[in-house]
């Protein structure tokens, strides 16, 4: 072969080459860009095209523009509400310290703040910041725990150490998958730790470590899972009485606009699974994944919660100040739908029981969030603080309510 006749068919394989790398490059620009998960099984029709998370403010709502929004929430005769504390962006979980500090966890932004009282007024500030989704909130024994996206951090006798608080690790054996990673963590009336992994899809088959309630010792060993079929709770408590695990939790999308209804489980032994994925609400097999199940192989929920309602927080009342009639009720925050086109939710719902700790009612008792189907605030958590009032977190406003029994209170000054 001569030199000249090698050369001609190198620069025609080069060419050939730099040909199919073009193709190939103008082939992957002209694929379409994967959806959000949020939006994975949405159906190819223009009403839900139209549907699509709710973005809040993006800064906290200014304290003087509070009292107008309060004005608009409704409760029952004889309960009062007033503005506990202000200027948190995307409070959220609650938790309340022996000393009576209100700790408030986020997830859109990177910080969890602290609520201090002094002269009748309080104070929020931020008591750490640079964490990635720092949703949940613990407390116990004066130490704060703390969860992030993929990990649990503490802070030991944080209520002295308000102006130095110091993370320590506990526990990174959690993945980091975006989609329900933010996690809602309580301590039990074992005092362990129970931390909930969520599916990390819209609907699918999770893996081994997803869809379950973990719980652990406080040192972040001794972990077990307690419980499978959990899609995403937000929120959960235990029975004053039975001490049994009850928990919300969250129902698939895009199936429809009225199901799945979102649950409030109850467990009463452990290793229940609780049907996610292949049945929700207790009774409606899931399309893709039901096949070969029956919705009666899974605990089903002690009570559906509403279409899309994002129940989130939940807590037992176990304060003094309310009618006797309210005393271990739970109270439900129901941050309220966005795939649906008329908004559900946006609300905070008592849960009264029978005895035997079945479902009695499930009534709305705090209303108004939501104003010719717009938000004008997003309840998230709910808290019985040391005096039997009940704190509601808004998110939406990056506020903390405070509900009380009886004649009205004084307005507690704020900054």
């Amino acid at each position: 072969m001569t030199r000249t006749s090698f050369g001609r068919r190198g620069l025609l394989l080069a060419g050939t080459v730099a040909g199919v790398f073009t193709l190939a490059v103008a082939a992957l620009a002209q694929q379409p860009t994967p959806p959000p998960s949020w939006a994975v099984g949405r159906p190819d029709n223009t009403d839900a095209a139209k549907l699509a998370p709710v973005a809040g403010p993006p800064i906290p709502t200014p304290a003087d523009k509070l009292p107008g929004i309060l004005g608009q929430l409704k409760l029952p005769k004889g309960f009062n509400i007033e503005v506990y504390a202000s200027g948190m962006a995307n409070a959220r979980s609650l938790r309340q310290g022996e000393k009576g500090t209100v700790f408030a966890g986020s997830r859109l932004v990177d910080k969890v703040y602290a609520i201090t009282e002094k002269d009748g007024k309080h104070e929020a500030k931020v008591l750490v910041s640079g964490l990635y989704r720092p949703n949940g909130l613990a407390i116990y024994n004066g130490t704060l725990y703390i969860a992030e996206l993929s990990k649990i951090s503490k802070i030991d006798n944080v209520e002295a150490n308000l102006d130095n608080p110091k993370l320590v690790a506990v526990y990174d054996d959690l993945p980091k998958d975006e989609a329900h990673g933010w996690k809602f963590i309580g301590i039990g009336p074992d005092n362990k730790l129970y931390v909930p992994v969520g599916q990390p899809c819209n609907n699918c088959m999770p893996s081994d470590k997803h869809g379950q309630i973990r719980r652990m010792n406080l040192d972040g060993t001794g972990v077990e899972v307690i419980a499978r079929g959990v899609r995403n709770t937000v929120g959960f408590d235990w029975h004053p009485v039975s001490k049994e695990l009850y928990f919300t939790d969250n129902g698939r999308d895009w199936l429809s606009e009225d199901i799945p209804e979102d649950e409030l489980n109850r467990e009463t032994k452990v290793g229940q699974h609780f049907g996610s994925p292949y049945c929700y609400q207790g009774d409606i097999p899931d399309p893709e994944f039901g096949w070969g199940h029956s919705c009666s192989e899974f605990t089903p929920p002690v009570a559906k919660m509403g279409p899309h309602s994002a129940s989130l927080g939940m807590r037992f009342y176990t304060g003094k100040m309310f009618p006797k009639e309210y005393h271990n009720a739970i109270f439900v925050a129901r941050h309220g739908s966005w795939n649906r086109s008329k908004k559900f939710g946006g609300d905070i719902a008592v849960v009264q029981l029978n005895k035997d700790g079945t479902v009695k009612s499930v009534t709305p008792f705090m209303t108004g969030f939501i104003q010719d189907n717009n938000y004008i605030g997003r309840p998230v958590d709910v808290l019985v603080a040391k005096d039997g009032s009940l704190l509601v977190s808004d998110d939406w406003n990056g506020a903390v309510y405070r509900i009380t029994y009886g004649k009205p209170p004084k307005m507690a000054g704020m900054q």
